[in-house]
């Protein structure tokens, strides 16, 4: 395998083709209906979560929403709730802007042309060439993390991720090795390459089909490429919180809904405070409280050391509205609020830690 001399030319093409056609992955959801709607969903989910992950939510959202209309008209809630679990929600508020944005501007189609979708909410120069890739087989270049990695070990580039050299290198070496036929079985071919074989830790070179002329391999450096992010200066930062579970006789639980912006933005969760004390402010004088273990929750800048707390109240409670401005906004939106039922969960969405502590207190 010879590195190519023009844009005409892929190195990578033919075997990655080959490996695909007898090892890729070919019966993934998203892989029926290959339409520009689906492609995109599959991919803003896929970002920073396993393909087994994305399975399950992948066909729950789109039985829910089949169409772009369908996402843009639902209630944000119902969007979130299907979300839970998956994490990092600004993919999920990014995703209904975008289909309200080609409801407004598309007339509902998605559009097929580059630069209208880059320019949706959430969705980068890459995911942009990956959906026209792979549902209508345009010729365009990706250069998400699994495909980084791939050709840096390829063609034993040397830098790290987020450094401008690095990426101008790589972006270039995508753009040239991207065929002009079957654009859609190659761009499926190198994510798939990068997922299973050519991984971060422990590559599968024995199994590689680009092994024979892969520069890192051939000089061992395989497990060194890409070099790895420069580690953060800074300690991480670390963070406690205290969480009041208040609970009726039937095993309700009230939630209140987060503020669009900052932790938990748009979800739903129980009256949170910077400590004990002041979560304890928010029940009638005298009443029980229960200290549970601690939950630690990993933010991607932060740890977060979450205190619940499990207290029965009346059917009438709610936390005064005095006392919750002050702690967090624990009940923002004019004390907007319900009563969840683990039981008989309403459609809103939870953040995940918040999920776990909800269904332990139906067990």
């Amino acid at each position: 395998m010879t590195i190519g001399t023009n844009s005409d030319d892929s190195a990578i093409a033919a075997p990655l083709l080959a490996w695909h056609a007898v090892a890729g992955r070919h019966d993934l959801p998203w892989q029926s209906q290959r339409t520009p709607y689906r492609v995109w969903v599959s991919e803003v989910m896929l970002q920073q979560t396993q393909v087994t992950t994305v399975i399950g939510y992948f066909e729950r959202f789109m039985a829910r929403f089949a169409t772009v209309a369908d996402l843009a008209q639902a209630p944000q809630d119902e969007v979130l709730h299907l979300w839970t679990g998956l994490g990092y929600y600004a993919r999920a508020r990014n995703l209904q802007r975008a289909a309200q944005q080609v409801c407004i501007q598309h007339d509902g189609e998605f559009p097929t042309a580059f630069d209208d979708v880059a320019a949706l909410p959430g969705i980068g120069r890459s995911t942009a060439g990956a959906i026209l890739a792979l549902s209508q087989g345009q010729r365009h270049a990706i250069c998400d993390g699994n495909v980084k990695r791939v050709l840096a070990r390829v063609f034993a580039v040397d830098g790290r991720p987020g450094e401008r050299v690095f990426e101008t290198q790589l972006w270039a070496l995508a753009e040239q090795q991207t065929p002009h036929e079957q654009v859609d079985v190659y761009t499926q071919a190198i994510m798939d390459l990068g997922a299973t074989l050519c991984t971060r830790r422990k590559p599968a070179c024995e199994r590689c089909p680009l092994a024979g002329g892969c520069l890192a391999l051939r000089s061992g450096r395989q497990h060194e490429l890409p070099a790895p992010r420069k580690a953060a200066t800074k300690a991480r930062r670390r963070e406690s919180v205290a969480l009041l579970l208040a609970c009726r006789a039937d095993g309700s639980v009230w939630l209140g809904k987060r503020p669009a912006r900052g932790i938990w933005g748009g979800l739903w969760t129980p009256p949170l405070a910077p400590d004990v004390a002041q979560a304890a402010q928010l029940l009638p004088p005298g009443a029980g409280v229960q200290r549970l273990a601690d939950v630690q929750h990993v933010f991607t800048h932060f740890d977060l050391c979450i205190t619940p707390l499990l207290a029965q109240v009346g059917d009438d409670w709610a936390p005064p509205q005095a006392v919750a401005d002050a702690v967090a906004d624990a009940a923002p939106e004019g004390a907007q609020g319900l009563w969840y039922n683990p039981r008989h969960p309403a459609r809103v969405g939870l953040p995940a830690p918040v999920a776990v502590l909800l269904a332990a207190l139906t067990a």
